[in-house]
């Protein structure tokens, strides 16, 4: 009997879904993850002499398209998860540990990286620039064991809580980045372009964005509460008699699923960014009817469209490793992707949390947890598809390592690092209780109840 790749590929995709959430609680007893298991299995299984397909940016073009699109998506759906995870609500004040996160760690890290790419690795200074876009934001699909719970678990952890927002919002504000790099491709010298890019992709887009995820939020909302019966989640308990479900119980997936994609889409017609529209919009429809069981059904959707998604990627990040997209890797490009990892983010970290009165250990956690992944690739294909940038090889090779590195590191540390702050208490506020009222409306102050052990 003949072998055929393509067969192969379909029974390796299909065992690896079986067994994902299996492995993923297997795992977590030994310190290791699923993404490094996955990531390894790829790479041994497109090391084998069996004609397996290559996948390799740097050497097809079409596979960065289809990085960019597979990507692409994947990260809208963890966006979509993350938003409708948040129990807390909405308002400048409750997530006010945030900004600094978005507004004083991620500028320094594309600082950073950026200088060390032009000075230390001789990139051009474009490609310097997208290097640190790709490489600042932090990733809302590998840090799945650091991000909030799903809805309705009403425990409050301010450090969880910090990296799933912080993840939901950086991964469209390092647009802003990607198109100034783009841009700067065979420019000399500042001129009217630099204005044009802080008008339109700084300032319009990010607004355009915001706007249209709240809009999106809202109508998906009262599409789904004031059409639909609802029933509060308290009343939602195992062995309930299916009779006496909503009878949206099985129509959650398609509503949320086409909610989110009309957000992306109308976004980026309007020229806004579509993943601060599908996040801000998640948000936005979870302070809609907090105690609704459908926000814990349509998080279970999503996350299983996104665990599948994130089942090939992984396999595929294997492939690219076992294709040689490490081969332009050099010692430089190596130290600097530990230095973003090992110095970078943590000391940007912990200088946007100066004032946060988290305790400090907690700090560290916020600061240290900063995981790179998926969307560090989305930007790097995308950047690759719509400018020639010089030096695509050392690119991709740093941006390969550095994820690789993050998935290891992370994926061991992040378990234990967490459980240790916990233990600690040191994963909520001073002054703050153990759990958040998520029932109140989103204009309203966030109310706390009593430690229920002492500091």
């Amino acid at each position: 009997m003949e072998f055929d790749p393509r067969i192969f590929l379909f029974v390796i995709f299909g065992l690896g879904l079986i067994l994902a959430v299996t492995l993923e609680k297997w795992l977590a007893r030994f310190w290791l993850s699923l993404p490094i298991v996955y990531v390894a299995a790829g790479y041994l299984l497109f090391s084998l002499p069996i004609g397996l397909p290559h996948i390799n940016p740097t050497v097809d073009g079409f596979d960065a398209v289809a990085l960019e699109y597979v990507t692409e998506f994947i990260v809208i759906a963890s966006l979509a998860a993350a938003g409708i995870a948040i129990d807390r609500p909405a308002n400048w004040k409750n997530w006010r540990q945030i900004w600094p996160l978005l507004l004083v760690a991620m500028p320094l890290t594309i600082i950073a990286v950026s200088l060390l790419g032009w000075w230390a690795l001789g990139l051009a200074p474009a490609s310097a620039l997208l290097l640190g876009a790709a490489m600042a934001p932090t990733d809302p699909v590998l840090a799945r064991s650091v991000q909030v719970g799903p809805p309705g678990e009403n425990e409050r952890h301010d450090v969880r809580f910090s990296l799933t927002v912080e993840a939901g919002l950086n991964d469209g504000l390092a647009f802003p980045f990607t198109y100034l790099a783009i841009a700067a491709v065979g420019m000399t010298s500042l001129g009217a372009w630099t204005l044009e890019w802080a008008a339109l992709d700084l300032v319009w887009r990010i607004f355009a964005g915001v706007v249209m995820g709240w809009l999106v939020g809202r109508a998906g909302a009262w599409y789904v509460f004031e059409r639909e019966a609802d029933t509060p989640m308290a009343q939602i308990e195992e062995g309930d008699d299916v009779a006496k479900q909503p009878k949206y119980s099985t129509s959650e997936g398609l509503i949320v699923l086409g909610t989110l994609l009309l957000g992306y889409g109308l976004a980026e017609m309007v020229e806004g960014y579509g993943f601060i529209a599908v996040f801000v919009g998640a948000v936005t429809a979870r302070q809609r009817e907090n105690r609704s069981r459908y926000h814990k059904l349509s998080h279970h959707f999503i996350d299983q469209i996104e665990q599948i998604v994130l089942v090939a990627v992984l396999f595929s990040f294997g492939a690219m490793l076992a294709s040689g997209v490490l081969d332009g890797l050099t010692w430089p490009a190596a130290l600097v992707g530990l230095a973003l990892i090992f110095i970078i983010r943590p000391l940007a970290g912990l200088l946007a949390e100066a004032h946060c009165d988290l305790p400090l250990v907690g700090k560290f956690a916020v600061a240290f947890l900063g995981v790179r992944g998926m969307g560090s690739i989305y930007y790097l294909a995308y950047g690759q598809n719509h400018a020639d940038f010089e030096g695509l090889d050392l690119l991709w090779a740093t941006a390969s390592f550095i994820i690789l590195v993050s998935v290891v590191v992370h994926g061991i540390v992040a378990g234990p690092l967490i459980r240790h702050v916990e233990n600690k208490r040191a994963h909520i506020h001073a002054g703050q209780g153990d759990t958040i009222d998520s029932h109140r409306p989103a204009d309203s102050p966030l109310t706390v109840e009593p430690h229920s052990k002492p500091e």
